[in-house]
C-alpha cells in the first residue's frame, strides 16, 4: 500500500515538475538578456572633446538608466580617425568578440567604413558624432543608424538662419574628407535655391593649424559671409586666425554650420558672441537636460556636447528595445525602435524612420556675449525650435529604396 501511495505520490511529483517546465519558457524569455556594447570613438584627435572619454561616460549612465543592470557590459576604442582601424575593430568586435551594438563614431570616413561592417556582421551601429547623410541615404543597410544630426539637416536650417540675416553671399572653409565636403556641397545647393550665391570655396587639411592661406583668399572674395564646417581643434585654431587676421573688422561676418558646446568653452564669449548657429542639444534648455548635465558634469567636470547626449539617448533606447523584447537580435531592435516613437532627455518628438535616420526637434540659437553670463558654461540662448519634420529629410526625399 505504501509501495502504491509513493508511486502516485512519485507521479504528482513528475506531473508537477513537467507543468513548472511548460510554465518556465515564459519566464525565460521575458528575462532580458546580458548585452555588451561597444563605444568607437574619438579618444586623441580633433573630436576628443565632442565625444571622447564623455561619449563612454555618456554609455555608462544609459545603462544604469536602463533597468538592465549588471547585465549591460561596455567595452570602447579609439579609431584615431583612421578608417583601417574603425573598421578592423568593429569586425572584430562583432564577429569574435560577442559586441551587440556599436556606438557614436565620429568623422565620416571612419563612419562608412564602420557602417559596411555593420551590414556585413548584420548588428548594429548608431551613429550620434558622424554627420555624414550616406549612412541613411545612397549607403543605407539597415544596421547603421543615425541619430544625432545630418549634413541635411544642419545646412537647411543654416542657410535659413543667416539668409534672414541678409547674408547671401557666402565664402566656404571646409575639411578635406567626406564629411566636410558633403557640407559645403549641400550648404551650396542650398544657398542658391535660397537665392544666394557661393562665390569662393577651399577645403583644408584634417588637423591643420595655419589658416593663413584659406582666410587670405576669404578675405578677397569679400563675401558677407564666411562660414567654416569644421569642428573640434580645427575650428577653434581657424577663429583665433580669424581675428589676427581682421575679418570682422572689415566687414565680414563669419559662421559656422554649428557649434559645440566645448569649442564655445575653449575659445570664449568674448571672440564668439552673437554667433548664430544651429545645435541637435543644449544642456541649460530645461530642468530635465540640467538634472542630466548634473549627473554627466559630475563625472567629466565639463557639461555635456550634443554628441555625448545623443550617445546616452541612442543607447538608453537601445537598451529599452531589448528590455521590451527580450533580444539583442539586431532586426527585432530595429523593429521596436521604428514602430515606438520615443522622448528621452536629448530626443524630444522622435521617431525612427526606416532608412535608419531618427528625426527629432533641433535648436536654433545665439552665443550670449560676456555680460549675459549668469553662471559656467551659460553659453547659449535658444532662440526657436526647429520641428523634426522641417529640419530632416522625409522619408519620400530619402535616396534609400531598401525597406527595413
Amino acid at each position: 500500500m505504501n509501495h502504491l501511495l509513493t508511486g502516485a505520490l512519485a507521479r504528482r511529483i513528475l506531473l508537477g515538475t513537467a507543468m513548472a517546465g511548460l510554465a518556465a519558457p515564459p519566464v525565460l524569455r521575458a528575462q532580458s538578456p546580458s548585452v555588451k556594447l561597444g563605444i568607437l570613438t574619438d579618444m586623441s584627435s580633433v573630436y576628443a572633446d565632442y565625444a571622447g572619454i564623455g561619449s563612454v561616460e555618456a554609455a555608462r549612465l544609459a545603462a544604469a538608466d536602463s533597468g538592465l543592470g549588471d547585465r549591460v557590459q561596455i567595452v570602447s576604442a579609439d579609431h584615431q580617425n583612421k578608417p583601417d582601424v574603425g573598421s578592423n575593430t568593429a569586425r572584430s568586435w562583432y564577429d569574435s568578440q560577442g559586441v551587440d551594438a556599436i556606438f557614436d563614431c565620429p568623422t565620416g570616413s571612419v563612419a562608412l567604413a564602420v557602417n559596411t561592417v555593420a551590414g556585413q556582421s548584420r548588428k548594429l551601429c548608431i551613429f550620434s558624432t558622424a554627420i555624414i547623410d550616406r549612412l541613411t541615404e545612397e549607403d543605407c543597410n539597415g544596421y547603421g543608424l543615425s541619430w544625432t544630426w545630418d549634413i541635411y539637416s544642419v545646412a537647411r536650417s543654416s542657410v535659413q538662419l543667416q539668409m534672414k540675416r541678409g547674408l547671401d553671399t557666402w565664402f566656404i572653409i571646409h575639411q578635406d574628407y567626406a564629411s566636410g565636403h558633403a557640407l559645403a556641397a549641400t550648404a551650396r545647393e542650398t544657398l542658391q535655391a535660397a537665392g544666394g550665391k557661393v562665390v569662393g570655396q577651399v577645403a583644408h587639411p584634417l588637423g591643420t593649424t595655419d589658416f593663413s592661406a584659406f582666410l587670405l583668399q576669404a578675405q578677397a572674395s569679400r563675401a558677407k559671409f564666411v562660414m567654416f564646417t569644421a569642428g573640434g581643434s580645427d575650428l577653434i585654431n581657424a577663429l583665433k586666425q580669424v581675428r589676427e587676421f581682421g575679418l570682422v573688422q572689415r566687414g565680414q561676418q563669419i559662421g559656422t554650420m554649428f557649434t559645440v558646446i566645448t569649442d564655445v568653452h575653449g575659445i570664449g564669449l568674448e571672440a564668439l558672441q552673437g554667433l548664430n548657429f544651429v545645435t541637435a542639444f543644449y544642456w541649460d534648455r530645461d530642468e530635465q537636460t540640467r538634472a542630466w548635465a548634473r549627473r554627466f558634469f559630475a563625472v567629466r567636470q565639463k557639461q555635456p556636447t550634443m554628441f555625448q547626449a545623443g550617445v546616452y539617448s541612442a543607447v538608453l533606447q537601445y537598451l529599452k528595445a531589448v528590455k521590451a523584447t527580450g533580444s539583442t537580435k539586431a532586426e527585432e531592435v530595429r523593429v521596436h525602435l521604428r514602430d515606438n516613437p520615443f522622448e528621452d532627455v536629448f530626443a524630444r518628438n522622435a521617431r525612427l524612420l526606416p532608412n535608419g535616420r531618427m528625426v527629432h526637434d533641433m535648436l536654433t540659437a545665439r552665443i550670449k556675449a560676456p555680460a549675459e553670463q549668469r553662471h559656467p558654461w551659460d553659453y547659449y540662448e535658444i532662440l526657436g525650435v526647429v520641428p523634426g519634420a522641417e529640419a530632416f529629410r522625409t522619408l519620400e526625399q530619402s535616396a534609400c529604396r531598401k525597406t527595413f
